[in-house]
């Protein structure tokens, strides 16, 4: 990342992923031209992906957080292995290079013991395995985003980007259909694809694309997701805090942390830590000044671990490949 013009370019995204270059270019100071310029070279860097994703439950899927602690000299092959499969999301080698953080999409009803037997090969490597499910997700777009990477967007601006977005859908999302595949697909691989290539990939014409992206998005079975590499940021320590909170304090105290800049995601989850927090900071020293201040602060906190995480393998659909994100390749 160059300057604050790109911090704003980035935020912006995050805030409304497929918001037109002009009005990113109105809402960040800048021309039009420069706002996807700017755009282009993060995204051919690898620093950053928009990506459509097809919301989870959509397959009556939820999201299980898997704890797999292994041998470090045998950690390498099991943790590729799980970062390559398309159920598998947001890998992490932590705690030294001896435990694999993960999150499987998985339907609920599953048998604990039936989730780990699909996804998790056997191995000798594997000495110890938790999985708990994630119950709720904390935050919403525009305003629970990592931003510790510097200055981004005034709330107004923020506003300015957001402001007519349709309200969170009430109902289940409709499943998508075979004729979206080829939609889906290539938002899979650019959230930004345009109308028009949408329309040549499927066939429609650019009035169709935009009703039927419309009625996809409006209903909650598409969604957008900005994937960054905070080290190409600046920010080399990713830690997960894994906090036991009181249930009458759990809400207040999972929104709060959900809107610090160096929070990255959280969410509830079942098992003795209820809190699952992804932190990103500059380096110990920043990550202990946001511990001692900002999580000390937040009330009904009463018990704690720290994995800190080593090697980042896969964002929520991303790979990681020599320092860059890419898009999988089916296996």
């Amino acid at each position: 990342m160059n300057d604050d013009v790109d911090r704003k370019i980035l935020h912006a995204l995050q805030c409304a992923p497929r918001a037109p270059f002009r009005r990113i270019g109105e809402v960040t100071g800048v021309s039009e031209q420069t706002a996807a310029r700017r755009y282009h070279a993060l995204r051919r860097s690898g620093v950053m992906r928009v990506i459509g994703l097809v919301n989870p439950a959509v397959y009556g899927q939820a999201h299980w957080v898997a704890r797999i602690r292994s041998r470090p000299d045998r950690v390498g092959p099991l943790a590729d292995s799980l970062a390559k499969r398309p159920d598998i999301a947001y890998a992490n080698l932590a705690s030294g290079g001896s435990e694999i953080i993960c999150m499987i999409r998985s339907p609920v009803e599953a048998h604990r013991d039936d989730v780990l037997l699909r996804q998790l090969p056997r191995s000798a490597s594997v000495l110890d395995v938790s999985i708990d499910l994630l119950l709720h997700p904390f935050g919403e777009t525009g305003t629970s985003e990592w931003t510790g990477y510097g200055a981004g967007l005034t709330p107004d601006q923020v506003r300015r980007l957001t402001g007519d977005r349709p309200p969170t859908p009430a109902g289940p999302p409709r499943p998508p259909t075979d004729e979206d595949t080829p939609l889906l697909d290539a938002l899979a691989e650019d959230g930004r694809t345009t109308h028009t290539r949408l329309a040549e990939l499927t066939g429609w014409s650019n009035a169709r694309v935009a009703r039927r992206l419309e009625a996809l998005e409006t209903s909650g079975t598409l969604f957008y997701d900005v994937e960054l590499l905070p080290e190409r940021l600046g920010h080399t320590l990713n830690a997960t805090l894994w906090l036991r909170v009181a249930p009458a304090r759990l809400k207040q105290a999972g929104e709060e942390l959900a809107r610090h800049a160096e929070v990255a995601f959280a969410g509830a989850i079942s098992g003795r830590h209820n809190l699952m927090v992804s932190v990103i900071c500059r380096d110990a020293e920043d990550f202990y000044r946001y511990l001692t201040t900002h999580v000390a602060a937040i009330d009904g906190i009463d018990a704690y671990e720290v994995s800190i995480r080593v090697r980042r393998l896969k964002q929520a659909a991303s790979l990681i490949y020599h320092g860059r994100l890419v898009h999988p390749t089916p296996v």
